[in-house]
């Protein structure tokens, strides 16, 4: 049993340009699967699952691109890798970075605790600090090349980003088990509460929103009754009107619902 599947190899051998925007990402799913294993051999039901959350996000990449250039949006979308390998704080400008570490120091020193937060799988920021890069205008083709290009987006806005930048995240899970409705809940807590925190440093009085965000490609009630959770600090100090840790869910089972939700979100 292989114990690693080519996930770029399979994926552009098996979706050389892009679908029809209409077939469900499900049946994609399935003929990708296919293809793993008539390349791979025998592979774990494990092994690719952990291949459909990088299949999606890169789906759900060509769609934000495509409609960022096609509408001239203000946000653009791109991924950040995880945690273990970079800190979505330094996205910030160095100043808006030190303000984050302080924090963190502090809880650690004061209280003996953690301030441990995962990355978002994207952020949606300013797209006048996107930098020069080989991708087309329109992605029509599928390689390796045009993958790379879009996983590395996120080196361009290292160190630059302003407190209004950063827009939003979103959080894409290809479906949405209990425990992962946790974490992304989690995730938009935290993230809305450190986007309070500069707000508080910088003395910004009336700031845009930070907006975060669901996306997945089966959403049922219970999913959406969960992440109405509250983002916890908005329910600390008796001033503050209660938010929702998650700004809403969407269901995004083709690439034309993906084009839809960007064309809603990065505007």
């Amino acid at each position: 049993m292989p114990s690693q599947i080519d996930k770029i190899g399979v994926f552009c051998a098996t979706i050389p340009t892009l679908p029809d925007l209409d077939q469900p990402f499900g049946e994609m799913m399935a003929g990708l699967d296919s293809a793993a294993r008539a390349k791979h051999g025998a592979v774990s039901d494990g092994a690719l699952n952990n291949c459909h959350g990088d299949w999606y996000e890169w789906l759900l990449s060509f769609a934000a691109w495509n409609i960022h250039k096609q509408l001239g949006t203000r946000l653009v979308a791109f991924t950040i890798p995880n945690v273990s390998q970079f800190d979505a704080a330094k996205l910030y400008s160095d100043e808006l970075v030190s303000m984050v570490q302080h924090l963190r120091d502090e809880v650690s020193k004061s209280a003996n605790v953690q301030l441990i937060t995962s990355n978002p799988d994207f952020v949606l920021a300013n797209a006048t600090h996107v930098k020069n890069n080989t991708l087309p205008v329109q992605i029509t083709d599928v390689n390796a090349v045009i993958i790379s290009e879009l996983d590395n987006l996120y080196r361009g806005f290292i160190g630059v980003c302003g407190y209004t930048d950063i827009g939003g995240y979103a959080s894409v899970k290809f479906s949405l088990r209990p425990d992962r409705r946790l974490q992304i809940a989690h995730e938009g807590s935290l993230m809305k509460a450190l986007y309070v925190h500069l707000q508080t440093r910088l003395w910004i009085m009336k700031p845009p929103p930070l907006r975060y965000y669901a996306l997945s490609p089966q959403v049922g009630p219970a999913d959406r009754a969960a992440l109405r959770t509250v983002a916890t600090h908005s329910i600390t100090n008796v001033g503050s009107v209660p938010q929702s840790a998650v700004d809403d869910v969407f269901e995004t089972a083709t690439l034309r619902q993906a084009m839809e939700v960007f064309c809603q979100i990065l505007s």
